[in-house]
């Protein structure tokens, strides 16, 4: 039989947990990345990058194309180490790729010779998790996303839409504490678009997840986002960071047309013009 806890132990068992959720899920605490280029030459793709993602917060990144918006989430995966700095992951720095973490990414991880359930479920199997489980939880997310009658569809047999609400099951299934997405609608029409952000904040709201969410798309970032991370031209530090006071759950469809949103959307637009007409400029100048 176990020791039950003292009230004591109990009231520190609390504390110890409110503390924890007071923790960031992600920091960026004055990092830099250089590397070396296929030429042999030198560049800096971050420079004293400073962000903060709370739990549960949704954040968005913008910046001009080449900018080191995808070098960002390359560190917080652990699958690039910073030159100067630190990144931290719930308080703690970063070892590696770890389980805590889903991806999103604007090309499909879908198998080809595997139908919609197995994609699904190769995730939780992958885990440990035992077959029943796995096709349980599977068959659960994919009614999520409206995907109950096509589980035994193959990639090749559905529309860009549907392959990314699949994905969505592949990512939400593994319960990830963080969500990093590069930019992973960018290949849909603007009505699937409109659809998939409505589906993806819904199941946000459901986990909860802290989301970091790589854009091109301003008008994406602020229908999603609670903060907006506005980046240089590279090499990449945060230039602003806009709140998004805007009310949810969001109607990604209706929010478009308030007022509110137009003008957020015209004085971030405002700030980023500058970096993307200098990222431009020097594209044609190194031409």
């Amino acid at each position: 039989m176990g020791t039950a806890c003292t009230p004591a132990e109990a009231r520190i068992g609390i504390a110890m947990q409110q503390e924890n959720m007071k923790t960031p899920a992600v920091e960026l605490i004055n990092v830099s990345r250089r590397f070396v280029s296929p030429t042999g030459k030198s560049l800096t793709a971050l420079r004293d990058f400073n962000m903060t993602v709370e739990r549960g917060e949704f954040v968005a990144v913008v910046g001009p194309t080449g900018c080191g918006k995808s070098t960002t989430l390359n560190l917080v995966t652990g699958l690039a180490r910073p030159s100067a700095g630190e990144v931290r992951l719930m308080g703690g720095p970063i070892t590696g790729i770890d389980r805590r973490v889903g991806f999103a990414f604007q090309t499909d991880a879908l198998f080809p010779w595997k139908n919609v359930i197995d994609n699904v479920m190769a995730g939780p199997l992958f885990r440990g998790k035992s077959k029943a489980e796995a096709e349980k939880s599977a068959r659960d997310w994919l009614a999520r996303v409206g995907l109950s009658k096509f589980l035994h569809h193959y990639p090749h047999q559905l529309s860009g839409g549907m392959r990314k609400r699949v994905s969505l099951a592949q990512t939400f299934i593994n319960e990830p504490e963080i969500l990093l997405m590069d930019e992973p609608f960018s290949a849909l029409d603007v009505q699937t678009r409109t659809v998939m952000h409505e589906e993806l904040l819904k199941l946000w709201a459901e986990r909860k997840a802290s989301v970091i969410f790589v854009t091109h798309d301003l008008e994406e970032a602020v229908a999603l986002a609670d903060k907006v991370y506005v980046l240089t031209a590279g090499p990449a530090t945060v230039k602003s960071v806009y709140t998004i006071d805007l009310p949810r759950p969001r109607v990604v469809s209706e929010i478009r047309y308030e007022q509110n949103f137009i003008d957020y959307c015209k004085t971030i637009w405002d700030d980023l013009r500058e970096e993307v007409e200098t990222s431009y400029r020097r594209a044609s100048e190194a031409a």
